[in-house]
């Protein structure tokens, strides 16, 4: 993934995408702490949206290169207003967890308001090497199924 330098040290570490990606991965009880640390400084928030709902799964056929739907997906999501900073957040989840979707949204309020990077940059840099490395060990654990076969 690449990285987008803007004025903030969260964003010149991680891309907006990237940064998300991280978020709706971690782990839930550690999110929901990182954000409730942020709500004690960041202001009234106001809730847009807090919602659970059904979504289309889009998936690229490889062979043709054609779009299709493989069914629907179960995502909480969450948008939040921040009036006293003028700033939006944004989060949505795989699955009925409003809570994770709520602290994804007001974490992403904050990196764009600036407020705390240095706790969010600390929480993000956690949970990527934690992601990263789960994702090592699957391809490790995938890697020592796979089985040579010869071809008569």
């Amino acid at each position: 993934m690449t990285k987008e330098k803007t004025g903030d040290p969260v964003g010149a570490s991680y891309a907006h995408a990237q940064t998300l990606e991280i978020l709706a991965a971690s782990r839930p009880t550690n999110i929901k702490a990182t954000a409730e640390q942020m709500l004690d400084t960041l202001g009234d928030v106001d809730v847009v949206v807090n919602r659970t709902g059904l979504v289309m799964l889009p998936l690229t056929d490889t062979v043709q290169g054609t779009a299709f739907h493989l069914g629907e997906v179960l995502v909480s999501e969450a948008h939040i207003r921040v009036p006293g900073q003028s700033v939006e957040g944004y989060g949505a989840i795989i699955g009925r967890d409003l809570e994770h979707a709520m602290a994804m949204a007001i974490i992403d309020a904050a990196i764009a308001s600036n407020h705390r990077a240095d706790i969010i940059l600390e929480f993000l840099n956690a949970e990527h090497d934690r992601q990263r490395e789960e994702d090592s060990q699957r391809l490790r654990n995938v890697e020592a199924t796979r089985v040579q076969m010869e071809t008569f």
